[in-house]
């Protein structure tokens, strides 16, 4: 004997619906010997917020603006991480200095001309990162003089997935740091202050 179900009962969609975004939650307060895996977005969480290559500056600042990010992964037109943007780039000198080189007018100057691309970039194993503190994260960031580390899984075959990103400004604000600038000095300054205060 087959079972009858009963169809369930629709209603139309709102006008100025949304959607559901993942959303990891993170502790509000971490310890430097807390475990990095505390302060790292972690990208099978949270969907990682990305831009083309050849979008215009302009466009890309509002994104991050619109998402209050301050870091895009850049995309090439296979889904490959060509670079990454950040707000330090858009509001920093590489514009300036792309304009200086090339000439143009500040609506020409598209991510690929600023972004940090592939070839510069630096990553950390998620095997290393999982037994890692939020000590030895804040370390590697001062020593490689940047905001943002990317997070990567090897695939059997070798192949690399960004799996996750640490974040300069987060790290502070978990560690109770009062951060109010994209200077990488004074946010190790803000940091070093609070754990000189216990």
């Amino acid at each position: 004997m087959t079972k009858e179900y009963a169809a369930l009962k629709s209603t139309p969609l709102n006008a100025g619906s949304g959607f559901v975004r993942p959303v990891q939650s993170l502790p509000e307060r971490v310890k430097l010997s807390s475990p990095a895996t505390d302060v790292m977005t972690d990208l099978t969480k949270v969907s990682v917020v990305s831009v083309r290559a050849k979008t215009s500056m302009d466009k890309a600042n509002s994104k991050m603006i619109r998402y209050g990010v301050r870091l895009l992964l850049v995309l090439d037109d296979n889904d490959q991480v060509a670079g990454l943007l950040t707000a330090a780039d858009v509001l920093g000198e590489k514009p300036m200095r792309f304009l200086q080189n090339m000439g143009g007018t500040h609506a020409d100057i598209l991510v690929r001309d600023i972004m940090t691309t592939q070839r510069e970039l630096e990553v950390l194993g998620i095997a290393d990162v999982k037994t890692a503190s939020v000590g030895n994260v804040v370390s590697y960031l001062k020593k490689s003089d940047r905001q943002h580390a990317l997070v990567v899984e090897e695939s059997a075959d070798g192949k690399q997935y960004v799996c996750g990103l640490f974040s300069l400004t987060q790290i502070a604000r978990q560690l109770g740091a009062q951060i109010q600038t994209f200077e990488l000095a004074r946010t190790f300054a803000e940091i070093e202050s609070v754990i000189a205060q216990g």
